[in-house]
Parts: C-alpha cells; structure tokens; sequence
C-alpha cells in the first residue's frame, strides 16, 4: 500500500546521501530509541500520512527493556508523537506490522521473561490510524509466531512465512483473512533447512513471494543467503508453489526491511550474522555490526544488482513505511556498535539511475545460461558494441560484437548484466557465469 501525497517539511537541516539511484534524507528523531519494532504506515483522521513503529527493546537492550510502546510520525508536519501502547500483557519484539485497507496488523512477536526464556506471541492487534485507537483483537494466530516474514497480497490477505515458534523454526504459512477475521492454512514451505528461518523478510509482487536471509535452527543459529519464492495461486490463494532461486551474491542477511517497487525487491541493511535480542552474536563471536547496503533483485531477469555503500548501517529492523511508490521510511534499529537508535530516514529511489534502466523494452536471448566460457546471442546486430556490468554496475567488458559472441572466461563466477547498443536502441539481458 502506498499513497500519493505532497511531502512537506520532512525534517530541519536535512543531510542528504546518493548511491546507485538511492537518496538518504534523515528526519527529526523518534522520541525514544527503540529497536526490533514493527514498522508500517497509515493515513490519520485528517488526510495524513503517517509512520507507525509498535513495541521494541530500549537503548538498554535487556529483557527488561523489551516493551510496547508505540509512535507515529506525520510526515506532513515531520512531528513524532507517542500514541497508546501495544494491548498486550507483556513487553514484545519480533512483531510484523501490515497495512490493509488503512487499517494496521500487529501480528505475533516474542516476550523475554527475567530467567531468558522466551515465548511467542499468538496475538495480533487491530490499529485504526482514522480513530488513533486500537480495535479489539483479531482470531489468535493458530501457531505462536515471530520473527516470521510478513507480507500482503493484493491489499486483502497477509501472509506469515514461516519464522520461530518457542523453540524452533516452522515450515507453515499462516494467512489472516482480515475481512472474515480467520486463518487460512497456506501450503507450508518445504520443511527443510533452506526455507525453515527467522529473522527472513520478503515481498509480495503481484502473485509471487519472495523471501530472503534469515536463520537456521541448530546450537549457532547461522545466516544464510538464501531466496525462494513462491507463486500463489490466484483462485485460491493458500495454494503456493514454492522453489529456491539464486543466493543474494552479497552475502548473508538477517533482520533485513523489505520493500519492492514494479518487478523489484529490495533489501535494507540487517547484518551477516545472527544476534541475539542485545546484539552479541549467537555464536560467541561477540557484537554484530550492522550492513550497509540496499540489495536489489530483479524479477524479470532473475538478476540481483548488489547496492554497496550506503551511507548508513543499520540492522534490527521489523518493517518499513512506504510513503509513495517509491519513497519508504525507516525508523529506529541498531547502528554501529549495537546502539540502539531513535534516528529516521527517507529513502528515495530513482528508477532511472538505479542501476536498471526503466527503458527496457527488449530483452536479449543469449545462451547457453548459466556458462562459463561464452555466450551467444540471438538476433542480427548490426555495428553493436556491449557492454558487461557486475551486480555493482562495474563495467567488467566491453566491445564490438563479433559473431553475435562475447567471450566471458575471464569473469568470475556471478551475476552479470549484458547492455549492448544497436541500431540507437540499448538492450538488455543477464547471465549468470559458472566455472
């Protein structure tokens, strides 16, 4: 869900950061510093756009900081303001936060009791941003959840893939039908180690899930780099088909904020290994630090581009707020050294100078795919010259085209986008190298 509105006076003195088509605009702070809190946005009572965290941990980042206070930002006003906290009984974290139909979806989380035993939430609360008052609570969740991915598919249905139950990772896919206020049994992912995780996050792009990172089970809790996706079955939506696609070339992700915009997902900062709630690492290796980077993986191509050098790291994160189609907020987390934040930021994208042009119009057939000494491409070219970028947009080749051939031997293995100039028309294509 997105809205269409003038963005006004977002913050005082705003410092401002470009990377591969990204614009990084930090806003006024959050009243408190808060982390792993679930974040979406909403339209208020009078026309508004809003930003919603709910429940977190404080800068303590002790069991006892864990709580559910909560907070909006108008984005028109660029003021925050605290509105009543999360009815629940205990403090929480982990939560994922939905938006469908202007209504807000608080769904599951974790409570820490003072003897470190955790215990998942089966709760999810309603938020009206129209009333700024919470409605009485949804069905219980059927399988206590959190860290789970959390995504909504065709403003009607949210989706809860997988994520941590008490003591272990869950395969189910538990979908909230929130006009009938029931839960529909989704087709499970496979109940394998690869699709089995917490702290994973992902989309919904027209009828296909994508989810990336995440945590195994098992005595370190190891990140992973994995994406799958599943095609849901438009007739009847708890009918998925589930499949592995390529690793994010970047690396491992764990508590990432997901966005999407047209055939493209996103994925902002998080970090490459796995921490418990106060930041130290689940494997004894000692504090996490967070990534910088924004990861983007095109649909259309099964291609990831690898956004390096963001201007901020920033890990911990429960959610993102999608102000226009393609602008998001991101709130509180942990920066560098496992500090709990109260910063903001706008994020901007420009389609443009992305790194995937929005001019694509025709693609190349080039074979074979995946190769690891050359590939050809199907047509006539004529007088056409190439050019070959890595997932960073470093052009790594380039030339004539000669035989409709390019030889690609000297690359290492990855993902690579071919951009070749013909006849005044730039064409795009990518291919994957395997040695």
């Amino acid at each position: 869900m997105y809205f269409k509105y003038l963005i006004l006076f977002l913050c005082y003195s705003p410092i401002t950061f470009s990377q591969t088509g990204w614009t990084w605009t930090e806003l006024n702070s959050m009243p408190e510093r808060i982390s792993n809190n679930a974040v979406t946005q909403g339209v208020d009572g009078s026309g508004n756009v809003n930003v919603y965290s709910f429940s977190g941990i404080d800068s303590t980042k002790l069991y006892s900081g864990i709580n559910l206070k909560s907070y909006r930002y108008n984005v028109t006003t660029a003021i925050w303001d605290t509105i009543a906290p999360l009815p629940d009984g205990l403090g929480k974290i982990a939560a994922g936060a939905s938006t469908i139909k202007n209504k807000i979806y608080i769904i599951g989380g974790y409570h820490v009791n003072a003897n470190g035993s955790e215990v998942s939430s089966t709760k999810i609360h309603i938020y009206d941003p129209v009333t700024n008052h919470y409605l009485p609570d949804g069905s219980d969740i059927p399988i206590a959840i959190d860290d789970h991915v959390q995504a909504v598919w065709r403003d009607s249905l949210i989706y809860v893939i997988t994520g941590w139950s008490n003591n272990n990772n869950v395969p189910n896919v538990q979908i909230y039908d929130p006009a009938n206020d029931n839960w529909l049994v989704g087709t499970a992912t496979p109940n394998i180690t690869q699709y089995k995780m917490f702290g994973a996050s992902g989309v919904i792009i027209g009828d296909t899930i994508f989810y990336n990172g995440g945590v195994t089970s098992g005595l370190s809790f190891n990140a992973t780099s994995y994406l799958r996706m599943g095609i849901i079955n438009p007739i009847d939506p708890t009918v998925i088909t589930w499949s592995q696609l390529q690793d994010n070339p970047g690396g491992n992700g764990y508590r990432m904020a997901a966005a999407k915009y047209n055939n493209r997902c996103f994925w902002i900062g998080g970090s490459g290994t796995a921490y418990n709630f106060d930041g130290i690492a689940y494997n004894g290796s000692g504090g996490v630090e967070p990534h910088s980077r924004i990861i983007t993986y095109q649909k259309d191509w099964n291609m990831w581009f690898e956004g390096l050098g963001s201007p901020y790291g920033i890990m911990d994160l429960r959610g993102i707020a999608q102000i226009t189609p393609t602008s998001w907020i991101i709130c509180g987390g942990m920066e560098t050294g496992q500090a709990v934040t109260n910063k903001a930021f706008l994020l901007d994208f420009d389609p443009q100078v992305g790194g995937i042009g929005e001019s694509l119009k025709e693609s190349i057939t080039l074979y074979p795919n995946p190769s690891s000494d050359y590939i050809l491409l199907d047509g006539e070219y004529k007088n056409a010259t190439y050019r070959v970028l890595s997932t960073t947009g470093k052009i790594v080749l380039k030339g004539g085209l000669e035989n409709n051939t390019i030889q690609i031997s000297a690359l290492t293995n990855g993902f690579y986008q071919l951009e070749l100039s013909s006849g005044g028309k730039v064409i795009k294509g990518g291919f994957i190298v395997s040695h």
